[in-house]
């Protein structure tokens, strides 16, 4: 009795499939076996590694200008610098001060205030020193002095120039109108005739320009007391120019006369 078996080609068929399956499990196991060992390998070839140095950082060093900051002026010794001109207003005088660089003198003063515009304003600046005499131009001058002195003010306009004469010698003079907060017509000065400086201006009531006789009679008003300095206190104490300055009443101060105050002589009756 034959029993029924499958032949050998049928069988043969029927295991291939199976058999490959196999063989592609065992490639994959050895793939993954491979992919560990490298991946272990890299981790121990890490940590054996040299750890490369720290490089440090240059430490920079604090910003030192190359120029130093400009010092304050340093405070000079009191003098008499004062104003023997009549006025309503009291003659205000600052503390003198030495410029650090230049090793220049200032003494200033001045009367009433710029922004009452119903009196006198009056700001006067003496420098000394060995180059007291070399001034810049008396426009150049006025602004630098109007930004720096007192309330901040600008040149605005000028007007014509000219020159007064007073104890000092010929003392130029230009009209300017100053601008802050309020504006006046002012007459700048500057004198050029002496070693020493004497700049500043003079402001009229009412906006007007003040005249330039009145100017002269101020600027010979002018007097200093330094015994550190005999030449400067001798050229304070010349006698006045005959310019016909009499006394200011308190009437005459007040009229709108384009000046300090309408002069007039005083005479016995």
């Amino acid at each position: 009795m034959q029993t029924d078996r499958p032949s050998t080609d049928e069988a043969g068929a029927s295991g291939a499939p199976k058999g490959r399956r196999t063989l592609s499990l065992v490639g994959l196991g050895l793939r993954l076996v491979i992919a560990s060992a490298m991946i272990a390998g890299l981790c121990l070839y890490a940590r054996q590694a040299p750890v490369a140095p720290q490089v440090a950082m240059p430490v920079t060093a604090a910003f030192v200008p190359a120029t130093p900051a400009p010092k304050a002026p340093a405070p000079a010794a009191p003098v008499r610098f004062g104003l023997s001109e009549p006025g309503l207003d009291p003659v205000r005088v600052a503390a003198g001060r030495i410029d650090p660089v230049t090793g220049l003198r200032e003494d200033a003063l001045a009367r009433g205030a710029f922004e009452a515009l119903e009196a006198p304003a009056l700001r006067v600046t003496l420098t000394r020193g060995d180059a007291a005499g070399r001034a810049p131009g008396l426009f150049i001058l006025l602004a630098r002095r109007a930004a720096t002195d007192g309330p901040a003010l600008a040149v605005i306009r000028t007007g014509p120039g000219g020159t007064v004469a007073t104890k000092f010698g010929a003392v130029e003079t230009l009209e300017v109108t100053l601008g802050g907060p309020t504006r006046r017509t002012c007459l700048g000065f500057v004198s050029r005739e002496t070693a020493f400086r004497l700049d500043g201006w003079l402001c009229a009531p009412l906006g007007h320009p003040p005249e330039a006789r009145t100017l002269g009679c101020m600027v010979d008003a002018l007097s200093l007391d330094d015994p550190a300095d005999p030449e400067a206190t001798a050229a304070f104490m010349a006698p006045r120019t005959d310019q016909g300055c009499p006394v200011t009443t308190v009437a005459d101060a007040s009229e709108p006369t384009g000046s300090i105050g309408r002069r007039r002589s005083h005479t016995k009756k």
